[in-house]
């Protein structure tokens, strides 16, 4: 997190109009507000606000065009307001603004969390390795809890289709690909094909979360194997369960193997869990017995390829803020191979 936000980082917020809109919601705004570019800017853009004497966070859309159904803001809000209070953590929030009256598109507040993210190896090595396992251990119950949720008993009936839920994830991808298409990826549509033609029977739908890993969540301070907080429900829909545990296992690193090129190796370190352990306490937890989630991890590997191929293009047209995007066309390119690996396609095509 920066000290200060560049007046580029705060292209998407105009603090004059927020702060005219959290007096109207019954905010306390003394002062104005100040504001700090969170997390580089990748995805959906977030701030971290102040009035002086709170601490508050809002999310936008990024800029620029944006894809059907992608970046829907509103759809996290709704999504943790169900949740507030349940089994799986999530931040409060203070206030929506689904027409886009206030920026210009939609967006929402909620509490800051004052609590730590894990998000590099830097953050990790401090937290001793019995810690860390416990940690992991936490990071994967509070997915099991996730999938324990009734939706209905939530209000979360509705979110999604789980019928036909892996055939759509697979064309929404291919879909999004095609839509900001900036460069010729000969992988994309072998892989396509291979996922459409394979796609597993699915297990009971839930709630899924869609990119849940460590760096999604917050961690307590005092007790750093505590999650106090997930984030980023911004895919959050229901279907199939274990797409959600491929998506973690596909983001954990074991030492001694490539790193995932997002995470880097931030777990890959003495006292944190396997890729084998977490699906293995995961399916456990939730009483599954064995799974085969090779499907499910080139899915998720492929999805995350053309997530990191939005934002590519979105850079190319100078349409984000902050920092951090330089080779994410080289992670796309790796993350296909991988995908095509999994799926027993050749990792180079012409």
């Amino acid at each position: 997190m920066s000290a200060r936000a560049t007046e580029s980082d705060l292209r998407g917020l105009d603090l004059e109009a927020v702060a005219a809109h959290l007096r109207e919601v019954g905010v306390e705004v003394p002062d104005g507000l100040t504001a700090e570019l969170v997390g580089g800017g990748k995805s959906n853009l977030t701030y971290l606000l102040d009035t002086g004497t709170r601490r508050l966070v809002l999310r936008r859309p990024p800029l620029g065009e944006l894809q059907r159904g992608a970046h829907d803001v509103i759809r996290e809000a709704r999504v943790q307001q169900a949740l507030d209070g349940s089994t799986v953590p999530v931040p409060t929030i203070v206030t929506a603004d689904p027409t886009g009256s206030v920026l210009g598109v939609p967006f929402y507040v909620m509490d800051a969390v004052d609590a730590d993210v894990v998000r590099t190896r830097e953050d990790a090595e401090p937290i001793a390795p019995l810690v860390r396992r416990r940690l992991s251990e936490a990071l994967v119950d509070r997915l099991a809890d996730l999938h324990d949720i009734d939706p209905a008993s939530v209000g979360l009936a509705d979110l999604g289709r789980p019928d036909g839920y892996l055939e759509r994830q697979v064309a929404r991808w291919l879909r999004q690909y095609e839509a900001i298409k900036v460069r010729d990826l000969p992988l994309v549509e072998p892989i396509g094909n291979r996922l459409a033609a394979t796609v597993p029977t699915s297990s009971a739908a839930a709630i899924v979360h869609g990119d849940y890993r460590l760096d999604n969540v917050m961690v307590s301070r005092d007790v750093p194997d505590r999650v106090v907080a997930v984030l980023d429900w911004e895919m959050a829909t229901l279907g199939d369960p274990l797409a959600d545990l491929a998506t973690l296992v596909m983001f954990w690193d074991d030492e001694g193997d490539a790193y995932n090129p997002i995470t880097g190796g931030l777990m890959a370190m003495s006292g944190f869990l396997t890729k084998e352990e977490v699906a293995q306490r995961y399916t456990a937890r939730r009483g599954l017995g064995d799974v085969d989630l090779t499907w499910y991890l080139a899915f998720s590997t492929f999805k995350l390829a053309v997530i990191l191929e939005q934002i590519h293009a979105r850079h190319v047209a100078g349409q984000t803020v902050g920092e951090g995007f330089d080779g994410l066309d080289r992670m796309v390119d790796q993350l296909l191979a991988e995908s095509a690996s999994y799926l027993r396609l050749p990792a180079t095509l012409s």
